[in-house]
This record gives C-alpha cells, structure tokens and sequence, in this order.
C-alpha cells in the first residue's frame, strides 16, 4: 500500500502558508480571550490535502496548514478538515492520530461544509470560525462562499485561481471555452455575470470585439461580488502570490464582519507579500 501523494510546492505557497498560519495565531489569541464560556471558536479547511508538502526551495517536508493550526496556541476549540482525496485523507488521520477535537472529513467540500461543519458554527450559537478555501483550481462553490457570508460567524481565505481561470476560460476568443470550464467558472463565480467583468467591448477596424480585462481588474470584480453579493463586510485588497517566473498563479483573498480582523490581514497582507 502506497501512501498519499505528497504535494511539490513553491515559494509563493510557502509565503501563503505562513500567512494563514500568522493570522491562525492572532486569531485563537482573541478569541480565546472572550470571557463568556459558552464562546466556542473552530479552525475549517477545506482542502486540507495530506498535512504536509514537499519545498521546491528546500527539497525539505513543509508542514500544511491543517497542521501549523494544530500548533497554534491558545488552541481552537475544534477542528474540521476536509478532503476528496481518500489517500490525502489517511494520510491526514495517521498524521494527527487521535485527537477528540479533530474531525477529518473524508468527501466533497462543498457538501460537507453545508451540510456538516457550518450548521455548528451558527453566530446565534455563540460560535466564530476561521475557514481556509484554498482550492487546487476551480473546485469550490459560490454557494460555500455565500453562505459563509451571510452566516457572519466566519473569516474566510479564498484562493481564486487565476491561472486556471486564464488558461482554461478566459480565451481571447469566449467562444472557444469548452462548455465544462463554463461550468466550472459559473460555479465558482455563482452565475454567469462574470463575463461582464472579464471582458469589455473594444472598437476595432472590423467592428465591436471582446476584450480581455487585466487579471488585477477582473479580480476586483469578484471582491465585490465578495461584498455586494455574498455580503462580506470587510475584504481588502486581494494578494497577488507570484511564482518563479513573475506571473500570478491565484490571489490569495480575506473576507469577513470584523474591522479588526481586516487591519490584522492588512499588516500581514504587507508584511510578507513583498516576499512574494
């Protein structure tokens, strides 16, 4: 029996690892310091993969997210860490051992989060989340993220995916998207509204065509979705992660109710993104 396939990573999700982990940190220190004992606060990935990765720089074991949040102290109340993966996910189990506060959730995360893990993280419940969606691509639901909106219990790290969105859906030519990519941008985006963001009409010799926005534009759009729509009250700029070569392969984006919250993912946003 093989284990799970270990994931090879580069500079920019280092960066990106050390800031969850950052503000993973700042965030259990104030919740933990919240005097009403029935307060409950809880970690949540999604795609929490296989625990560790691979350095690209290093060619060393990196710890993942779900466990740099393990270590975090003061701890979280619970955890919830989910993957489809059934290899990643053994692979996660055998890593943590067994622990009553862990819950590793084998399956679809856009199921298991709406169905399983938000329902006990309800704000009237007197309880607050920290939610890392970090997919490999275009594999999360707007609906997660809408839902996790309007909940107003949750800070959120959303990965959106530029690169895939580049190579796969916005053609310069829309007409040459394979109707699977639409889908998939439709389901990340929540409808198909998207195309007015991503492309603008230009006048040419030969009459009206559609052209593509930059990615910073085209990422904007979908910050304010993030507010209007899914009704996020605070989301900063976007954080542009860049790999070796100087192109951005996602924007490493913060959504949530809390101004604190927000300034303390500003810092961080300033501090180690000029690494990137």
């Amino acid at each position: 029996m093989t284990g799970p396939k270990i994931d090879e990573i580069g500079p920019w999700s280092e960066i990106k690892l050390e800031i969850l982990r950052r503000y993973a940190a700042e965030y259990s220190k104030i919740l933990s310091s919240q005097t009403d004992p029935s307060f409950w606060h809880v970690y949540i990935d999604a795609f929490a993969g296989a625990g560790v990765h691979l350095s690209r720089t290093s060619n060393e074991m990196v710890p993942g997210s779900p466990l740099n949040a393990l270590l975090v102290d003061p701890p979280f109340r619970d955890y919830h860490l989910v993957d489809l993966d059934g290899d990643r996910v053994q692979g996660l189990r055998e890593l943590i051992g067994d622990r009553s506060d862990v819950r590793v959730h084998h399956g679809n995360c856009n199921k298991v989060l709406l169905e399983e893990v938000f329902p006990q993280v309800r704000f009237e419940d007197y309880r607050r989340g920290l939610c890392i969606l970090d997919p490999y691509g275009l594999h999360l639901d707007w609906n997660v993220i809408q839902t996790a909106g309007t909940m107003r219990s949750l800070d959120v790290f959303i990965n959106f995916p530029i690169y895939d969105i580049n190579i796969n859906v916005l053609h310069h030519n829309p007409d040459s998207v394979s109707p699977t990519h639409i889908a998939r941008m439709n389901a990340y985006w929540g409808d198909g509204s998207w195309r007015n963001v991503a492309y603008e009409k230009t006048q040419t010799l030969f009459g009206d065509v559609d052209e593509k926005v930059s990615n910073s534009r085209f990422a904007d759009g979908f910050r304010q979705r993030l507010k209007k729509v899914a009704g996020f009250k605070r989301v900063p700029e976007p954080l542009p992660m860049y790999n070796t070569k100087g192109s951005i392969v996602y924007y490493l984006f913060f959504a949530s109710q809390n101004g604190t919250a927000e300034n303390i993912v500003k810092y961080i946003f300033d501090k180690f993104g000029r690494r990137a």
